[in-house]
């Protein structure tokens, strides 16, 4: 009997498509679910005829697949990798390889990395992006940890993984330990970001310029075929365009609460780490949080009292202006992302291709969009680039945006609108274009009160200064410490 070219334990959403998707490129794959009758209707239902191999014990999993094994999990992120991690070591021999497959936080990974390598196996943590579409048809697929077990697993994750329009894979190595399931947690972040800032366009239209559903529908139809075109854009307009059988619209009976699986907190939280302003998706992250205080909410509404101002004014052009608005936010929080991804490769010492994780992005995830392949071209341009907003193309794009960008939240204040994500964009944006900012003060009210020293625009940098700033706290200073 042939043996699999892989094996998959975890037969939920994802990895039920994804098995799906092995199979149908060529692969024979051996599958596992600690419910072991899943295994059974898997085999009996949507596996049926097909080259599977179906196992009922890990010892029989392991036994039924290729040397070097390839043993991939897509379980629940936490214990339950660890645990499986246990159960498999036993029935694999060295250069076997484990692959993590779930939203795993990237510090895990790193130290999974280390210990499946003490047992002389490898280990993959590798982000999964696309949801159940992708998974079927072809996610964007973004793997890290031992180098060694990349070319054993390259022929299978670029043949199902999707493709650009020019044929090239949506996957490729990222680099050492955690940092394939960083590069997945940063896409997280940016799409909490996408996301929201989508969500506070769509508010200014309906409660500020008062257009309908179908209004709505119309400006996102147009808004995909311009540079905005994505897969969160096409799949808002659709949302805004879908009525039941009866007419109504199932957007306007959805609560106004949203989840979150906690990979956009993991984003603004290594942030904070790494002391990156990654101010944009921090406030989609808290944007989520205050949606979440619903009961809390309407209570508030009936004391809390905004302006009262209606919307006066030309809607077309105010349309133009959220175009544009939402163009330089989204530009912002790449920007952002890739300062964040720059920084940890510093601190984790990984050797990270930005324009090849842009090429990553460009299909099969969640975040896909036309946007990424100008990214991969400024990393063609300058692999050194500090910072996205600095390279000629989207520095040109965010002038070209700017006033109708400015426009967008000065009416959103008006109207008191709230927009956390696009105004914290254009706060960056003017914070990151000021040669000086006032942290010359707030270095001297720490000095005043802690005595944290400063440093002296008229001496060389790393030389510090301490100033008795009452008269009676003497000479002493206290130790310098930045984040």
């Amino acid at each position: 009997m042939k043996k699999a070219d892989i094996g998959l334990i975890g037969l939920a959403v994802m990895g039920e498509n994804l098995v799906l998707n092995m199979e149908s490129k060529g692969f024979t794959v051996a599958v596992f679910n600690r419910t072991v009758e899943k295994v059974d209707a898997f085999i009996a239902g949507r596996g049926a005829g097909k080259k599977f191999i179906g196992a009922h014990s890990i010892k029989e999993f392991c036994a039924s697949l290729e040397r070097p094994r390839k043993v991939m999990m897509l379980v629940k992120a936490g214990k339950a990798v660890d645990d499986f991690i246990e159960l498999v070591i036993p029935f694999l021999e060295p250069g076997d390889i484990i692959i993590d497959g779930g939203n795993s936080h990237f510090p895990d990974t790193i130290r999974r990395t280390k210990y499946v390598e003490s047992k002389g196996l490898l280990f993959i943590g590798t982000g999964v992006s696309g949801g159940e579409e992708g998974a079927l048809l072809g996610p964007s697929i973004m793997p890290g940890g031992s180098p060694a077990a990349w070319p054993a697993v390259k022929p299978i994750f670029q043949k199902i993984c999707a493709q650009t329009d020019a044929g090239e894979p949506c996957c490729e190595w990222v680099g050492e330990n955690g940092a394939g399931h960083f590069v997945k947690m940063v896409h997280n972040g940016i799409e909490y970001g996408d996301m929201q800032m989508i969500c506070e366009t769509y508010q200014m239209m309906k409660e500020g310029l008062g257009l309908s559903n179908e209004e709505m529908h119309k400006v996102f139809t147009e808004w995909n075929e311009t540079e905005l075109d994505s897969y969160l854009i096409e799949i808002t307009r659709d949302i805004l365009g879908y009525k039941t059988e009866a007419g109504e619209a199932v957007l306007d009976k959805i609560l106004d609460t949203a989840g979150q699986k906690g990979t956009g907190k993991w984003t603004a939280v290594a942030a904070l780490d790494e002391g990156q302003p990654l101010t944009l998706i921090g406030e989609a992250v808290f944007a989520r949080c205050l949606s979440a205080i619903k009961d809390e909410r309407v209570e508030a509404s009936k004391t809390l009292k905004g302006p009262g101002v209606k919307f006066k004014g030309d809607k077309a052009a105010m349309i133009e202006d959220l175009k544009q608005a939402l163009y330089a936010s989204k530009l912002v929080s790449y920007a952002q992302g890739y300062q964040l991804m720059r920084a940890a490769a510093k601190t984790y010492g990984w050797n990270l291709n930005n324009g090849g994780i842009a090429l990553m992005w460009r299909g099969g995830c969640i975040i896909r969009s036309v946007f990424l392949g100008k990214i991969k071209e400024a990393f063609d341009r300058n692999p050194n680039l500090n910072n996205l907003l600095l390279d000629p193309f989207f520095s040109g794009k965010v002038q070209n945006a700017q006033a109708g960008w400015r426009r967008v939240i000065c009416k959103s204040i008006e109207l008191g609108i709230p927009m956390p994500a696009i105004s914290a964009a254009l706060s960056y944006y003017d914070g990151y274009r000021a040669a000086r900012l006032p942290a010359n003060l707030l270095q001297a009210q720490r000095d005043y009160f802690g005595a944290h020293t400063y440093e002296r625009i008229d001496k060389p940098r790393g030389e510090f200064f301490h100033t008795n700033w009452t008269g009676r706290g003497g000479d002493t200073a206290a130790s310098t410490y930045i984040v």
